[in-house]
């Protein structure tokens, strides 16, 4: 499977990848990396805590990493939690709203990493 392959399988933007990291080389250090990061992680169990500051902060940081390895639903998903308890901003989601995304970002992340993994081995 090539890389592009991959993000085609994974709904990823190969296009935006390249205009950020600029090498394919690049691409794939981390894609590898972004299964290790995890922060996808962090977010999903400061969300089960209810814990707003750690849910902005992965999110967050979820949102950059996504974005600029081209995953874009995840990104997109990201920032509206991001956005949900950036310090200062009112609450716009219900408790049940902010559980759905972070159910669909579970759901997005397990089916990147899965091609992710079949990428890896090849």
């Amino acid at each position: 499977m090539t890389l592009q392959e991959l993000y085609q399988n994974i709904g990823g933007n190969y296009d935006q990848a390249i205009r950020v990291l600029r090498v394919e080389k690049l691409i794939d250090k981390h894609i590898r990396k972004f299964t290790k990061n995890g922060v996808v992680e962090k977010l999903l169990e400061a969300g089960s805590r209810k814990d707003p500051t750690e849910m902005f902060e992965c999110a967050h940081a979820m949102k950059g990493v996504s974005a600029n390895m081209g995953l874009n639903d995840l990104s997109e998903m990201a920032s509206e939690i991001a956005e949900e308890y950036r310090a200062g901003n009112p609450r716009k989601m219900s408790d049940a709203q902010v559980d759905q995304i972070l159910s669909d970002i579970a759901a997005r992340y397990e089916k990147t990493v899965a091609g992710i993994r079949a990428y890896e081995e090849g």
